[in-house]
């Protein structure tokens, strides 16, 4: 986006709740035995829902609960004629008069505590009303599963005295050993458990509980992690590197907005190798001398481990967020930052969320990566959330990549964004030289995958020691199954794609479903024996590569051999060592890895994603090709870039063979210009899936006419695209439809696909998702 908008208003939970119930009002007004006064001031906690019906309503907090109800935290209440209480968010709590309504009260507070801060409860309303999700959807998105299950606690009862403990009479009859016992609680000032107090006091449990029957002590039971979960780190803390003119500059500039004590948004613009990293952890050094905390995103969980040691070597506390970890080891890094007990945390997008009490900056790393996106409810984008959490919190952002999104580097054209600039490599080393293939000349062509050049540049750096990555954005062994004599093509009868063979396990997989079957020997169709396995997977391309380098060690690092936890740090730390020689793989490999005996990088086909049915993928193309050649050359022998391509005179493999990012974003941004699309304009995605076709087309046509409608009651700037099927029409066995919304304001486009669509809601038979600012057009 150009400019994050930051809208003022949220949902409101002022409207009449029982509209909005479904399952009978959660108001009465016959009188019953819980009914309040008119006028009298009560409390009351505003709660929502991560299911139907969604809420906000208010509940009256009973007077034992006044102390205890925050918002943040979950509430036991009565949602309709249910008997059950449900389990909602508090998002508010306010002292009113009933204004007349009789409000069911609360039932009881499920957490101990809040899970989440003031200005977190606000970014989840923010998010809720920009991305048109639920609070309580994003809620559960925002607090790990972990993290809501206590998941690695136990309930353990604390003790402490009662006020008739204090009485010194009461306390003298008693028998030496509990009298002990409780002169002993009392001097501690704090809880204890009945073991602890028990070892303490020299006793057995025996007289404790004897004190709990005199009700001299009371017990209360909380949730408390269970020790030896996780093994301690030992870190040797290292020295910061010294700074090149360029980084110093750099980090001159970021401290200065660390110190202005404001918000605002930095884009650190480096080229591959120039050391942005360090950048970043001395400004977070000069961060920690105000005893703040630190959030860096990273795009692939990939990079994690490296990032983590680059950090835990130079800080004593680091704590880890990201999808593959266990629910375990989520909720005691949760918890540890929520204490305040770390001071750097690093993770993918779903970091963002970190329960810091003293957050003083947020850095987002590769910050053009299309995995900062959200792809499930609520869809966000982590860079537009840490903007708008980096201004709730008054602090600087730092967005750094060397192929910044083009609406980053159209925000800091318009001076939203501060552009800092890294030209150089660190230590002056060059940029390594980029040789492109045309694989369309047969000269340059072999029988596999690997072009001639490419084999030779490959044989001359293992020759001399040196290591190589192949990049091949493509998973499985073939992409396509078919035979010869019919033509039929082995497709998911869910999604009607071709199904790509995996070697592995002899399978063909969808994946897009995961649906799979045992590859077929023959055709299913005709029965011809002789199918024909076509297209390239990285399962093929290591074969090739074992094939024609026998004497080297090789490596593949892709969704399917990277699943086990642990898997990417144990394949990185054998590269990074020189026991690997060779390592391919698909796109995490491309980006943020620092190798310095790598002298070269071989793509295998460019063209990958460059003929895609979406306005971005030039850009996508751009920074894939760019990035990975940015791992050659970091160390002192520098570096080759091969990149085969059937098209090497496409403006985006161009401008990436020549690290030419002005050139590739000036072009690219005359071309989104003419068609107003970002950072020109907004868009956004609506797609409708349903298991009948005509059914599913229907509810699109009619949900385009309320789009047309709202658009023109408000006078709103948009143009509506569709409904017309995606490119992928057919998805886990529901047809599809989109429609595309181009607006060149935020807060119009939002309007009008709220209106719209409050006259529709998806049922079972007929669903839809709304996509602000949409990465993704298949």
């Amino acid at each position: 986006m150009t400019e994050l908008s930051l809208p003022n208003e949220f949902m409101s939970s002022d409207s009449d709740p029982a509209a909005n119930d479904p399952q009978g009002s959660l108001f009465s007004l016959d009188g019953p035995a819980w009914e309040t006064d008119v006028h009298e001031q009560i409390t009351v906690a505003t709660v929502v829902f991560s299911e139907m019906p969604f809420g906000p309503f208010d509940y009256s907090v009973p007077s034992e609960l006044v102390d205890s109800v925050r918002p943040g935290m979950r509430l036991q209440v009565p949602l309709g004629k249910r008997r059950k209480p449900i389990t909602g968010w508090c998002t508010k709590v306010t002292a009113t008069t009933t204004g007349g309504m009789a409000l069911k009260p609360i039932d009881s507070c499920f957490d101990e505590k809040p899970l989440c801060n003031a200005n977190l409860i606000q970014l989840v309303l923010w998010m809720a009303h920009y991305y048109q999700a639920q609070p309580g959807q994003v809620f559960d998105a925002l607090i790990p599963a972990g993290v809501r299950m206590g998941a690695g606690t136990r309930a353990t009862t604390f003790f402490t005295p009662t006020q008739q403990a204090l009485d010194d009479d009461v306390v003298a009859k008693l028998p030496a050993k509990q009298q002990y016992a409780l002169q002993y609680l009392i001097a501690a000032a704090e809880p204890m458990t009945l073991r602890d107090l028990a070892d303490q006091a020299g006793c057995t449990e025996g007289p404790i509980r004897q004190l709990l029957q005199k009700e001299l002590i009371v017990g209360e039971v909380r949730r408390v992690m269970t020790p030896g979960i996780l093994p301690s780190r030992n870190n040797v803390m290292t020295d910061a590197h010294s700074l090149t003119k360029e980084q110093s500059a750099a980090l001159a500039e970021i401290c200065a907005a660390l110190d202005s004590g404001k918000h605002s948004t930095l884009l650190l613009h480096g080229v591959t190798g120039s050391g942005k990293t360090e950048v970043y952890i001395q400004a977070i050094e000069h961060l920690q001398r105000f005893g703040r905390q630190a959030i860096v995103l990273v795009p692939e969980i990939s990079l994690t481990p490296q990032t983590r040691q680059r950090f835990q070597d130079r800080f004593e506390s680091v704590a880890v967020l990201h999808s593959h970890m266990s629910p375990v080891e989520r909720n005691h890094h949760w918890q540890r930052i929520a204490e305040g007990q770390v001071q750097v945390i690093v993770g993918a997008r779903s970091a963002i969320f970190a329960p810091t009490p003293h957050l003083g900056l947020i850095v987002i790393d590769e910050e053009h990566d299309a995995s900062f996106k959200q792809d499930t409810i609520p869809r966000y984008h982590a860079r537009d959330v840490a903007r708008y959490r980096a201004h709730l919190e008054g602090i600087p952002l730092i967005l750094g990549s060397a192929t910044p999104a083009l609406e980053s580097w159209n925000a800091a054209k318009k001076g939203i964004y501060k552009r800092i600039p890294l030209h150089r490599r660190v230590g002056d080393r060059p940029m390594p030289h980029v040789q492109l293939v045309d694989l369309r000349l047969k000269e340059d062509r072999t029988g596999g995958s690997i072009s001639r050049p490419l084999m030779q540049a490959t044989r001359a750096a293992l020759a001399k020691g040196e290591q190589a990555i192949l990049l091949l954005n493509r998973r499985g062994f073939a992409t396509t199954i078919q035979c010869p004599s019919c033509g039929h093509v082995v497709a998911c009868p869910d999604c009607e794609m071709p199904l790509t063979h995996h070697r592995d396990g002899s399978k063909a997989v969808c994946h897009y479903c995961d649906y799979q079957i045992g590859t077929p020997p023959w055709c299913p169709e005709c029965r011809f024996d002789g199918i024909r396995y076509s297209g390239l997977g990285t399962q093929k391309l290591e074969m090739e590569v074992k094939a024609k380098f026998p004497e080297a060690v090789i490596a593949r690092m892709d969704s399917d051999t990277m699943r086990r936890p642990g898997s990417h740090e144990r394949v990185l730390s054998a590269f990074r060592s020189g026991e690997i020689d060779i390592l391919l793989g698909t796109q995490m490999i491309a980006k943020g890895l620092d190798f310095p005996n790598v002298t070269l990088v071989g793509v295998i086909n460019a063209d990958s994603a460059l003929h895609f049915p979406d306005f971005r993928a030039a850009e996508r193309t751009f920074q894939l090709v760019t990035q990975v050649a940015g791992r050659a050359g970091r160390g002192d022998a520098g570096g080759e870039v091969v990149v085969q391509t059937y098209t090497p005179e496409h403006p985006a493999i161009q401008a990436a063979s020549k690290h030419d990012y002005f050139k590739f974003a000036e072009e690219e941004l005359q071309q989104r210009q003419k068609f107003a699309y970002p950072p020109f304009g907004r868009i956004a995605r609506i797609i409708i899936r349903g298991s009948e076709e005509t059914l599913t087309e229907a509810f699109a046509d009619n949900l385009v006419s309320s789009l047309e409608r709202a658009r023109d009651a408000q006078q709103a700037e948009i143009r509506i695209l569709g409904p017309a099927p995606p490119p992928i029409a057919k998805l886990r066995g529901k047809y599809r439809f989109h429609i595309l919304l181009q607006c060149p304001d935020a807060g119009m486009l939002g309007n009008v696909i709220r209106t719209a669509t409050s006259e529709h809601r998806s049922g079972e038979d007929i669903q839809y998702v709304v996509d602000i600012d949409p990465l993704d057009m298949l």
